[in-house]
């Protein structure tokens, strides 16, 4: 009995939470953040393609380097209903502000190769709620952070194909917090423990792309990105468990290890962009993502008294999600130009599945931009991206029959970024 008390304490309070990071976003500052993932594959402005296609790098020219900043700030906030069972507050708000960015360069070699690196941090996101709020005991804090490390070869097989490969070497952080319930059975009055749990990792994966010119003005792109597998393994932090039961099975079991398998999953991007006129070039991406593997989490507890070991394969119900988007860019003077795009996702969860941890849905994506060129070695990018995920409906609940319900009303991110390029 007091094995199943921790392990549910320990399965609840750490594979939930390691999904509350299982977005990849398509803004890190660059240019293309203003036009809503529209053309991503096929945007060849700066170094930046490599993101999206490491082919596109064959099409510019010299040397060039390309650093962008952004920030992220969130309206995520929880709103209870009658069906909810716990006490404490709604949380405020779950995701305040978010920072991010990214690094890349290029460097033409001769005529037909390039190469290119990368360092961008496009995967992750966190929620951050009250401590003492009405879902505690299913997330607190939690945050999983991906930064990519990219070196791209890019090779023209002919004037209008060029083809390009590199390996993504990525960073992992894993960070959890979450109450523990010292009156488990609804008796007492002990104020609550805390569980902590983090980690970091290292995974691999590759990314591959070609991009074909249709004609003068026309312009393909088709990419592909492994999924990247991390493996967290550490030990948990229990801070102030006044429970007598709880203490007992914590030194019985003595849980001294937590296995967490989290995998950015594989996505691949069609893109294609047609130049009107001198002024207007129109720009559409449509994509897919892997979420359903995402949400099969793993979680492992070692150190049984029987020697045995606790083992859950933790189907959050994930589905594969689907990218569609369309923009244009005016070249209204020699140096600027005007970006704008309009994007929607479809949700990597049903409503019935969505959970505190991750309170996300289908999302629309509306950006605007422009990018000014002060001369021939330097231009620079201001770029507003909303993501508007309207109302968001959650019930959780434990197996106890305890359920935190409400509601996530008008949820969306704003999203600010910038940046400079500098050609050599």
């Amino acid at each position: 009995m007091l094995r199943k008390v921790l392990s549910s304490i320990v399965l609840l309070g750490v594979a939930g939470n390691v999904s509350a990071g299982g977005i990849l976003v398509y803004e890190v500052g660059q240019e293309g953040a203003g036009l809503a993932n529209a053309g991503a594959a096929v945007l060849v402005t700066d170094p930046s393609i490599l993101m999206n296609n490491p082919a596109g790098l064959t099409a510019l020219k010299g040397t060039q380097v390309n650093a962008n900043g952004q920030l992220m700030l969130g309206h995520i906030n929880f709103s209870r209903d009658d069906d909810n069972s716990f006490d404490g507050n709604e949380g405020g708000n779950a995701l305040k502000y978010f920072p991010g960015g990214s690094v890349f360069a290029s460097h033409q070699i001769n005529d037909r190769a390039t190469i290119g690196i990368g360092m961008v941090g496009n995967f992750g996101l966190a929620v951050n709620y009250d401590d003492d709020w009405a879902g505690r005991y299913f997330t607190q804090k939690s945050s999983i952070i991906g930064i990519a490390f990219q070196p791209t070869l890019s090779y023209k097989l002919t004037d209008d194909l060029s083809v390009g490969f590199g390996p993504r070497f990525v960073f992992g952080r894993f960070l959890t917090e979450v109450a523990v319930n010292n009156n488990p059975l609804g008796i007492g009055n002990a104020k609550d423990g805390q569980l902590k749990y983090q980690d970091t990792d290292w995974g691999m994966g590759v990314t591959a792309g070609l991009m074909y010119d249709l004609s003068d003005r026309t312009r393909l792109g088709l990419s592909y990105v492994s999924k990247v597998k991390f493996k967290f393994d550490d030990q948990p932090d229990f801070d102030d468990i006044s429970n007598p039961l709880l203490n007992v099975a914590l030194g019985r079991i003595n849980a001294d290890q937590l296995n967490a398998d989290i995998t950015i999953p594989q996505y691949a991007l069609a893109s294609i962009s047609h130049q009107l006129n001198d002024h207007w070039t129109v720009l559409g991406s449509a994509g897919w993502q892997d979420w359903s593997e995402f949400g099969k989490i793993g979680v492992e507890v070692d150190g049984n008294p029987d020697g045995s070991s606790v083992s859950r394969q933790i189907d959050r119900k994930y589905k594969d999600t689907w990218h569609l988007s369309v923009g244009a860019q005016n070249q209204m003077t020699n140096k600027l130009r005007i970006n704008m795009g309009v994007g929607y996702d479809t949700s990597s969860v049903d409503d019935d599945d969505r959970t505190v941890d991750v309170p996300v849905g289908a999302a629309w994506r509306f950006a605007t931009g422009l990018n000014y060129k002060i001369d021939e070695s330097m231009s620079f990018n201001l770029n507003y991206t909303l993501i508007w995920m309207d109302d968001l409906s959650v019930e959780q609940s434990k197996r106890n029959g305890q359920t935190v319900s409400g509601e996530y009303k008008k949820a969306a991110i704003h999203v600010l970024g910038g940046g400079a390029t500098w050609r050599f």
